[in-house]
């Protein structure tokens, strides 16, 4: 479900423009079709270099040891994940199924969900989403998770009293590495994400998206009845920071994946509704497999996952962010002053390269001639 989820939702292209049956360049050397080489490449979009044991891409020459290794986990532990996963996920389709029967959704400008609900059906879809989302990460791997919880200093004001329920964050702001953010915050928090349109179709994950109260956009179009990212974003953000039962919305300003060690610029549509948000840092610590979806395809990514016995996922939840004055009516400033807080808090390098430049290292990396996009922005 993750998987589709983040595909679909346009959070991160970058796993896919990684065709396994293209030919990989061999030589730093090597030109990339406009002078320069894929080393200097490299170094320019270090946000996206693949640097675990089994190298770019996931296709780096392994040793005769690991790949025996990787041939008794495919035969053994991936069938078992495997069919565990798609349990999880179409039981927890059966109970949103149930708890939505005769129940109306809400229709807002094109939009469907079930996020509203209200009551015991509610409940149920949240708890066992939270119970689901963590089962799913467990069979991935992930038995322990810690949590450095920094936020919870700020539950209570000077005087030990609790904040005001208005004071509410409007959106959880987060790194993002992996398709597997989505699963820890959904474990975590059960927040709304931004998705394609077409994720609602989707067998099983359709439904499953409603129920978060999926954000849908029709990117392609520029018809006047849809409504833009930033203003149905804004709008459930402002929402989500007034009503108590309107769920949170969950947002990767970066707009796609890194390889964890950077921070991207963050684009400002979450903070066009001048509310607080609760910053969120997740980090993979590794061995040999790095989790993070980087220069690497779906495929090979899901199953050289599923072969490692044990991951690990640390989170860093500071305290609720409150825009002063001055950030409220520059949401650029806003978004910056978060993303240098979330960088110095998690030990994470700033960058200021974005999704372009991570199809052309894509593109090196496969061996095609480099689009011009990359040579264009540094002119």
């Amino acid at each position: 479900m993750a998987t589709e989820m983040n595909s679909l939702s346009g959070e991160n292209d970058g796993g896919e423009a990684a065709k396994d049956e293209r030919p990989l360049l061999k030589s730093s050397s090597s030109s990339n079709g406009s002078g320069e080489t894929l080393e200097q490449l490299e170094k320019k979009c270090a946000a996206y270099v693949r640097k675990d044991a089994y190298g770019t891409m996931g296709r780096g020459k392994l040793p005769i040891s690991e790949k025996m290794l990787l041939g008794i986990a495919i035969v053994t532990l991936v069938p078992i994940r495997f069919v565990a996963g798609v349990l999880i996920l179409l039981v927890y389709y059966l109970i949103c199924r149930f708890c939505t029967l005769f129940s109306v959704p809400n229709r807002d400008d094109g939009q469907e969900d079930y996020a509203h609900m209200v009551g015991w059906r509610r409940e149920v879809v949240v708890r066992c989403g939270r119970f689901s989302s963590r089962a799913m990460l467990f069979v991935f791997g992930f038995y322990w998770i810690r949590v450095d919880d920094r936020s919870l200093s700020t539950t209570e004001d000077e005087h030990g009293e609790q904040s005001d329920e208005t004071e509410r964050p409007g959106a959880i702001i987060s790194n993002h590495v992996s398709y597997l953010d989505i699963l820890y915050h959904m474990s975590s928090s059960f927040p709304s994400f931004v998705a394609k349109r077409s994720v609602a179709r989707l067998p099983l994950v359709g439904l499953i998206s409603k129920c978060l109260g999926c954000i849908y956009v029709q990117r392609e179009s520029k018809a006047s009845d849809f409504k833009g990212v930033s203003g149905a974003v804004t709008e459930r953000v402002q929402e989500a920071h007034q009503n108590k039962h309107s769920p949170t919305m969950m947002l990767f300003p970066e707009g796609t994946t890194t390889n964890g060690d950077y921070l991207l610029p963050f684009k400002t549509g979450a903070f066009l509704a001048k509310a607080p948000v609760l910053p969120v840092i997740l980090r993979y610590p590794y061995k040999r497999f790095s989790p993070a979806w980087d220069s690497i395809s779906g495929m090979r990514h899901v199953l050289l996952l599923l072969c490692q016995f044990m991951n690990h996922i640390d989170v860093v939840r500071l305290p609720v962010y409150y825009p002063s004055e001055q950030e409220k009516e520059d949401a650029k400033l806003y978004a910056n002053n978060v993303r240098k807080l979330m960088a110095t808090e998690g030990g994470l390098v700033l960058s200021d390269i974005g999704l372009a430049e991570k199809r052309v290292y894509h593109a090196a990396l496969n061996g095609n001639s480099l689009p011009r996009v990359l040579h264009q922005k540094d002119d």
